[in-house]
């Protein structure tokens, strides 16, 4: 009983309704009482509350109420301050009114509602009228109108359909084995999400990293959408950038961007669990090279570890890890290995010692550690919300990176224990701000990913380490990729984890993949068929089963398969320029590689419908319509503009609906008129030297397009110096030209010349290169050819 009491007596404390007998009625901000000026903003006095407002850019707007005194303000996920001012502030008698060059925010004052509108006076958020924001106990919400046609798109890793209007979510990551396409919450917290109607978009990002709820209007007789937070501020920031693709750039300036990962994370990835003892490993590493089937990760799962413990090697299964992992680096391998925060109780090894002694795990308020059992037993939890823990854990990676691994795997960081219902009232550190597992749940594997990236970043000196994750929150981009958890072998899975990936991409997070295969089960070899031709055009690209499974390596299922997976693996490492150039995109602007139609088709209503969905881009110029194994036909969506499918060369002018095969080898994909395509020829991995000679496929079209192509050494962070490789490529119908721009930067080109495919052309036979003709090689009756040096300085071509 003494323990429950030394529980539960906080737990009262904590909570103010509890602890005073207070009653169930909200209290509402009320009306306004005075405001005053401040540097990048106002500040304003209610009845029950005070309000800041302050501009962030002109179109990038924090909202911040509070009950009582201010609380700390404090953030894991944004990394910027106010940059911006209001140009000025009317008063008014029934409201206060201030501009940017870009958004009129409007404060009405009895009762206090807010309501944003862009320049031209369109509405694009305001407080529902009938409710303003109110308190019920702890729980802080905050109502707006719903507009007739409005819908909502994005929050992060979260199930059901893109358009989420007519349902509601929470955020409490959450370790869900096997989740099915209704189960929510799921691992990862985004609290971001952009709203759509009267074709404007606006978005909206919740930083309260307490448990969550959104509600898009479910059950509200589609007259309000809510948010709100069980404890602490409410505390928003609202975007108004005019397309869905700024807004996504401006949420990703606020919490940060993806650094360009090694060039060696795109490619194709074999895990699973119970790849052991060495012996069995190294034979799936020399079966890829026998097979000539390319491959540039391998992977370690909880196995290779000494009883489960973190940062150590099993003796008898792994007895010469540098030796191993020097034989695998010559082959042209990168090893991932797993690691899970949870700490082995035992006296004499080297992670529990230190944590102890250094006072590193999470406690109880009383000051005992606390204890979870996870994988390894009995364990402790490092405090990733404590500076010197963060560096401690990431110095402690020398055990794994002296031998040679490259990659690190993030897993049960939920956080995660047997039975999940870890107490809220653990203490953190925050930082020195002082807090509970209550506010540190959410932003746990945020913060492990963090000190994971820094410490390997610095262990790495100067290469660039590869991180994944399976839990964070808002901000994990700037940290780690992340994959979608423990699926499970169906059909449905396939089309689940797009919309998830998808999903993940509207929310800032660009480096994204689902376990190919299904982690859970085992597929058929239909289902690995189809699913691996979705992986090729994934960000994440890795097949992944747990122990017990059958096998799923591309071999697995017999010649004729063991072909068509072949094939499909070396397509991708054909594309690997396109994408890498696409990922470098990322890193500038947020923008993410698998992209909802919802970004490029905004106000087209069909990519909502539940059988058009899924479809998406992958980087700007390719369309991917997923489907699944037993679909040996489908219906595509191919929205305005001129499309080609792949396979064929076939175009279909759009707006249209169409029928087209979806043999298992075909997966219906799709290139967009004007599109430009750099490709490669075949490599084993991304280490090897591909064909000096790049392909840039041009697929004819009616619209302008550039494409900026990016390149370097892969590895380190020399081009952040500019040792680089960039040009811009660009097509003009008008003028009847193809143009490579001059180079930028000091990096040597991997490609001394290059191949130009144009596609659907007509009956042209020459072109003139800088001037001089060129006859046409005739490819096939859609394709035409022409070879020619690959300078550094301007190349001209026209047709």
């Amino acid at each position: 009983m003494k323990i429950l009491a030394e529980i539960l007596i906080p737990v009262v404390l904590l909570i103010p309704s509890l602890a005073s007998g207070n009653n169930d009625l909200p209290q509402f901000a009320g009306n306004i009482k005075s405001f005053k000026q401040v540097e990048h903003g106002i500040e304003i006095s209610t009845e029950n509350s005070a309000f800041q407002i302050l501009c962030y850019s002109p179109e990038v707007i924090r909202v911040r109420i509070t009950r009582g005194d201010s609380e700390t303000d404090f953030s894991y996920a944004v990394i910027q301050s106010p940059a911006g001012k209001f140009n000025s502030l009317k008063d008014t008698k029934d409201s206060l009114i201030l501009f940017t060059d870009s958004l009129r925010v409007i404060v009405i004052k009895q009762p206090i509602r807010i309501k944003f509108q862009n320049l031209k006076g369109v509405t694009l958020s305001e407080d529902y009228s009938e409710i303003n924001t109110s308190w019920l106990g702890t729980e802080v919400t905050c109502y707006k109108k719903l507009f007739a046609d409005e819908k909502f798109i994005g929050l992060g890793e979260k199930n059901g359909p893109l358009n989420r209007r007519g349902n509601a979510y929470e955020n409490w990551n959450t370790d869900i084995p096997s989740y099915s396409e209704k189960e929510d919450p799921l691992y990862q917290t985004v609290p971001f999400f952009i709203g759509i109607h009267d074709n404007v978009p606006y978005g909206i990002f919740l930083d309260n990293s307490y448990r969550t709820r959104f509600n898009f209007g479910a059950s509200t007789d589609d007259q309000f959408s809510f948010f709100s937070a069980v404890r602490g501020e409410m505390n928003y920031y609202f975007f108004g950038a005019t397309t869905v693709a700024a807004i996504i750039k401006d949420y990703t300036w606020l919490t940060g961007r993806m650094k360009l990962p090694p060039l060696w994370s795109l490619g194709y990835h074999q895990s699973r669990w119970g790849y052991y003892p060495e012996s069995e490993f190294m034979s799936v590493a020399r079966k890829f090279r026998d097979k000539k089937i390319p491959c540039d990760g391998l992977w370690l799962d909880i196995n290779y570890m000494d009883a489960y413990k973190i940062f150590t090697w099993h003796p008898a299964d792994f007895p010469q890890p540098k030796k191993m992992l020097d034989q695998l680096h010559q082959m042209g391998y990168h090893v991932t290995t797993i690691v899970d925060p949870g700490i082995k109780i035992e006296k004499g090894y080297f992670a529990y010692d230190e944590g102890v002694g250094n006072d590193y795990f999470v406690k109880y308020p009383n000051g005992r550690f606390y204890t979870g059992s996870v994988w390894p037993g009995r364990c402790h939890f490092p405090d990733f919300t404590k500076e010197s823990v963060r560096k401690w854990w990431g110095s402690s990676f020398k055990y794994l990176i002296e031998p040679g691994i490259d990659g690190f795997w993030n897993d049960m960081n939920e956080p995660a224990a047997w039975g999940q219902n870890i107490p809220d009232i653990l203490q953190f550190d925050f930082d020195g701000y002082k807090s509970t597992m209550a506010e540190a749940h959410n932003i746990y594997g945020l913060e492990m990913s963090r000190a994971t990236f820094e410490g390997t970043k610095q262990l790495l000196n100067g290469r660039r380490p590869f991180v994944l994750t399976r839990a964070g929150f808002s901000g994990i981009q700037r940290y780690s990729a992340v994959w979608t958890g423990d699926n499970t072998a169906t059909e449905k899975d396939i089309l689940m984890g797009v919309r998830l990936v998808n999903s993940m991409g509207l929310s800032g997070i660009a480096f994204t993949g689902a376990d190919i295969g299904g982690f859970m089960g085992s597929p058929s070899k239909e289902l690995f068929i189809r699913w691996l031709s979705v992986g090729v055009y994934t960000p994440f690209f890795r097949n992944h089963t747990e122990i017990g499974s059958l096998d799923q390596e591309p071999w697995a299922f017999g010649e004729e398969f063991e072909g068509i997976a072949k094939t499909m693996i070396e397509f991708r490492y054909r594309l690997i320029p396109y994408i890498y150039s696409v990922f470098y995109e990322a890193s500038l602007t947020g923008m993410p590689v698998a992209r909802s139609l919802a970004i490029n088709y905004t106000n087209d209503r069909r990519i909502y419908e539940w059988k058009y969905q899924n479809q998406y881009l992958f980087g700007p110029g390719i369309l991917v319509a997923p489907l699944t194994s037993d679909q040996k036909f489908c219906k595509v969506y191919l929205p305005e503009g001129r499309w080609y499918r792949v396979s064929s060369g076939n175009s279909y002018e759009g707006p249209v609906e169409i029928i087209v095969d979806a043999p298992i080898w075909d997966l219906p994909v799709f290139v967009k008129e004007s599109a430009i395509i750099p490709m490669q020829g075949i490599v084993q991995n991304t280490t090897e030297n591909p064909s000096p000679i790049l392909e840039i496929h041009i697929f004819n079209g009616s619209q302008k397009n550039s494409f900026t192509y990016y390149e370097d050494d892969g590895e380190t962070y020399n081009y952040e110096q500019g040792d680089y490789h960039l040009r811009v490529i660009s097509f003009d119908p008008v003028s009847r030209s193809i143009r490579l721009a001059k180079t930028e930067g000091s990096f040597k080109s991997k490609f001394s010349s290059v191949n130009l495919l144009l596609h659907d052309f007509g009956n042209i036979t020459g072109i003139k290169v800088n001037g001089r003709d060129q006859t046409l090689n005739v490819k096939s009756e859609k394709e035409k050819m022409a070879e020619f040096p690959l300078k550094d300085e301007m190349i001209e071509i026209k047709y």
